[in-house]
Parts: structure tokens; sequence; C-alpha cells
């Protein structure tokens, strides 16, 4: 099978109008090099892996930083109210 013409942008260094974008001509993850002939699986848009497994590391390493991220946030926003409340606490009013 002759590869196409309309898939060789995947290996363009930059698409024209779009510079600075990377160049799809190897994984993402593995750095392993793709070939014209062989199979590109495609994660978040434009991001190439060399296969199903790569993809799906990427995809498990997404995920478990998004927990990460959000405990994160769980523990800032717990804090953040835990410091709210103890400035609460700290005004006392003086009665005359």
């Amino acid at each position: 099978m002759a590869p196409s013409l309309a898939c060789s942008f995947f290996f363009d260094d930059e698409l024209l109008g779009e510079p600075g974008m990377p160049a799809m001509d190897a994984c993402a993850l593995c750095a392993k090099p793709l070939a014209r002939d062989s199979d590109v699986f495609m994660y978040r848009g434009d991001t190439p892996y060399c296969s199903e497994e790569c993809r799906h590391e990427q995809m498990h390493l997404d995920a478990v930083c998004a927990k990460q991220a959000a405990r994160r946030q769980q523990r800032f926003s717990a804090e953040t109210e835990s410091h709210r409340g103890q400035r609460q606490s700290r005004k006392v009013s003086v009665a005359s």
C-alpha cells in the first residue's frame, strides 16, 4: 500500500501557520521513531504514540497527575478554611 500524501503532514517539522508545533516523527512517550507505513496512535489531539501501550501508559500517567492535583487542591482548600477559622476565633470583642 502506497503512503497517502494526505497523511504526510504528520511527519513535517512544522505545519504552515503553526510555528513551534512539535514534529510528529517520534512517539511522545518512548521517543521511538514513527514509520510512515505504520499505525500512529493519537491522544489529546495531536500527540502521537507508536503503540496502544504507549498511549495507554500516557493516559494512566495523566490520570495519576490529575488525582494528585485534585488532592493538592483539596488540601489547599482545607488549609485555607482552617486558617480562616483561626483568624475569626482570634477576633475578640471588647466589652466596655
